[in-house]
């Protein structure tokens, strides 16, 4: 046996730095029972914000973590992206958000980023959205106005990866031109409804011309994450500031697996795809929910 003492090897490269992008959905006291699991109180809501703030965390909107904005004349280039960001999205288009939700989040400075449903907030469309209480598409500029980045969360809230292409196109296509004509400029980014992806709905993505596609994936994104599959923790009504507090830490809220992205796709999200996709085309498109 040699004398020698062994040179110790290298040491393992660190893995991503956790970017937490946080999934809001409604935020009210008396939501409707489809969306009750997935809707937050005011005042926990209150206590989450103050949660972020006292992380230390910059909160940034989804273009600074992409590397694109939304192209609107006369602006400046987009900044750098901080060295410790947090991203707030908020999925649909409740009532709350152009109101109180928009107002608890600039009076603490935080900027955040809203996918819409624009069959759902425009007179005269229809989604399969079940009933609740939505903001209309008009008041979408509001939310630039408190400082909230606009996205397209599609037209009805369909399993995309369900689709036939011509339907998808259409989803794609038509809440963007919609936004789009409301707001004025271009709108960079998607939200896949329940974060349901295929390769297939990226890449018809990319050629709709958005810049980003944000999914869920219960995990946190990195600056390594896929453009078109950027993963959210989604907060449900069980969430606490204990668990915001974890998040922006880099760890998990209590229960969870603490998992930075990217990652691939596990057999049993291909198998559900699968599933769905074959349960589709017999029942037609189905709300992603």
């Amino acid at each position: 046996m040699s004398g020698t003492t062994p040179r110790p090897g290298p040491a393992p490269s660190p893995g991503p730095a956790p970017i937490p992008v946080l999934l809001y959905h409604a935020v009210m006291d008396d939501p409707p029972d489809w969306i009750a699991e997935f809707t937050v109180t005011p005042r926990d809501f209150a206590a989450h914000l103050d949660a972020v703030v006292a992380s230390g965390r910059t909160p940034v909107t989804i273009s600074p973590l992409t590397g694109r904005g939304a192209a609107r004349q006369g602006e400046m280039p987009q900044p750098p992206l901080p060295a410790r960001p947090v991203v707030l999205t908020f999925d649909d288009g409740f009532a709350d958000l152009p109101g109180p939700t928009a107002e608890a989040l600039a009076v603490r400075s935080l900027p955040a980023t809203a996918y819409l449903t624009t069959g759902a907030i425009t007179p005269g469309l229809t989604s399969l959205l079940p009933p609740g209480p939505m903001m209309t598409l008009a008041q979408a500029p509001a939310l630039e106005g408190y400082g909230m980045e606009v996205g397209a969360h599609t037209v009805t809230h369909a399993q995309l990866d369900t689709l036939p292409p011509a339907a998808l196109h259409r989803e794609l296509r038509d809440a963007k031109a919609a936004l789009e004509d409301t707001l004025g400029h271009e709108v960079a980014h998607l939200a896949y409804p329940h974060g349901y992806s295929s390769r297939a709905v990226r890449r018809a993505a990319a050629r709709a011309g958005y810049a980003s596609a944000v999914a869920v994936r219960h995990a946190h994104s990195s600056q390594r994450d896929e453009p078109y599959r950027i993963a959210r923790l989604i907060v449900r009504r069980t969430h606490t500031a204990a668990d915001v507090e974890s998040w922006m830490a880099g760890g998990p809220a209590a229960g969870e697996r603490a998992r930075v992205a990217p990652f691939p796709e596990s057999p049993l999200t291909l198998g559900w795809r699968l599933y769905r996709g074959a349960r589709a085309r017999v029942r037609g498109p189905e709300f992603a929910g």
